[in-house]
């Protein structure tokens, strides 16, 4: 045997019979499966179906001081939009405002008894739009709707007033990677990002503490193992079972959700292989910081959050602040999220997503080296 093969012999010692014995320890921890399965696809579900901007159908009062055809076409314009729906109409302000305090209704237009004279006269129509801002989400939707509405009918005007046939500036949009704006397409390759860290990362942990608690840590210390050989065998049987757990999400998100797959399918299952395998590493890591399965599971959801809203999952990274963009680039799923969406969405090739990629890899290998010096263990 050569001194290279010597090496690598020892470097990996003991690897094969603590797959095997690792194998038998989760085909017969039936529990460990059932938590490792079923909590991320009722997640992956609840979110895929929860997680919408697209804001529809928003209550909506209306005050209508005028009465005429032409206030009433206003309001048709605004539920056409199917943006908002007419849930009631009130007879003063002051009712206007109390029900929308009650939380009634999130936006309400007023229309003043002058509307239709002042609009034949060709002067300026004014109308309120009242929006509840407690919900930055809907109030800003019911803005920018509310303005769009009032645009396109002002400019209507405008061409009937001065006789031209078309608008002075056409500007004609095109939405590209996903034209029907489906908040799915957005979201649903995200939640598969943060549902699989949620369950890797906890199995993974669990697994090496669940060695400490039973006393089984003690004989394997006293084994002629090596700490990479150690590590990656208890790795591998949980790496087989988040590749079957990612196979099953993407198949909720094709057939479930219908989000299509525009790029490579073998560069989206490479690139979940390594970023489970960056999620299993930092479990271990965890596992050999904790002393209990309660204390792997609370420093295993201090790495969720801010993977959450730092990633670039819900919000863009470009709109943070510094120090939180910079905190978002230490955690894989920043890259695998940036990833997923080039490939599914954009359809993306190799040369055009692979910076991301190698962070992954080198992410990766990084998190399961320090997990092998971490373990203490000497040895033989």
């Amino acid at each position: 045997m050569t001194e290279k093969k010597r090496m690598k012999h020892k470097l990996f010692r003991g690897l094969g019979a603590i797959l095997f014995k690792e194998f038998i320890v989760v085909w017969r921890d039936p529990l460990t499966l059932f938590f490792f399965f079923f909590p991320p696809l009722i997640e992956m579900v609840a979110f895929g179906y929860a997680l919408d901007n697209d804001v529809k159908h928003m209550a909506m009062l209306v005050l209508n001081e005028d009465r005429t055809v032409e206030s009433r076409q206003l309001i048709d314009r605004f539920v056409n939009t199917q943006s908002f729906r007419v849930v009631g109409e009130v007879q003063s302000l002051d009712q206007l405002k109390s029900e929308m305090r009650k939380g009634r209704a999130y936006a309400a237009l007023e229309i003043p008894p002058n509307f239709t004279r002042e609009l034949l006269a060709g002067h300026s129509a004014q109308v309120q739009l009242l929006v509840d801002g407690s919900n930055s989400t809907t109030a800003l939707q019911a803005l920018q709707t509310g303005l769009g509405v009032a645009l396109m009918q002002s400019m209507e005007s405008l061409l009937r007033e001065t006789g031209r046939e078309g608008m002075p500036i056409d500007v004609r949009p095109q939405m590209l990677y996903n034209p029907a704006m489906r908040a799915p397409n957005f979201f649903v390759p995200g939640v598969i990002g943060v549902v699989l860290q949620i369950g890797t990362t906890v199995a993974a942990a669990m697994a090496l503490v669940r060695e400490r608690e039973r006393g089984t840590l003690e004989q394997l210390l006293v084994s002629p193992l090596s700490r990479a050989g150690l590590m990656l065998g208890k790795l591998v049987p949980y790496l087989c079972i988040g590749m079957a757990m990612a196979l099953v999400l993407f198949t909720i998100m094709r057939f479930v959700f219908f989000v299509p797959i525009e790029g490579n399918v073998f560069a989206m299952m490479f690139s979940t292989l390594v970023y489970v395998f960056a999620l299993l590493s930092l479990g271990l890591l965890v596992g050999t910081k904790a002393e209990n399965q309660m204390q792997a599971l609370q420093m295993s959801m201090v790495f969720l959050l801010p993977s959450v809203f730092f990633s670039g999952f819900i919000f863009p990274r470009e709109t943070m602040p510094w120090i939180f963009y910079a905190l978002g680039a230490l955690f894989p799923t920043t890259y695998f999220i940036a990833l997923m969406r080039a490939i599914i969405l954009r359809g993306a090739n190799f040369f055009e997503y692979w910076p991301n990629l190698l962070v992954l890899i080198l992410m990766s290998n990084l998190l399961f080296i320090l997990c092998a010096l971490q373990f203490r263990k000497k040895i033989a």
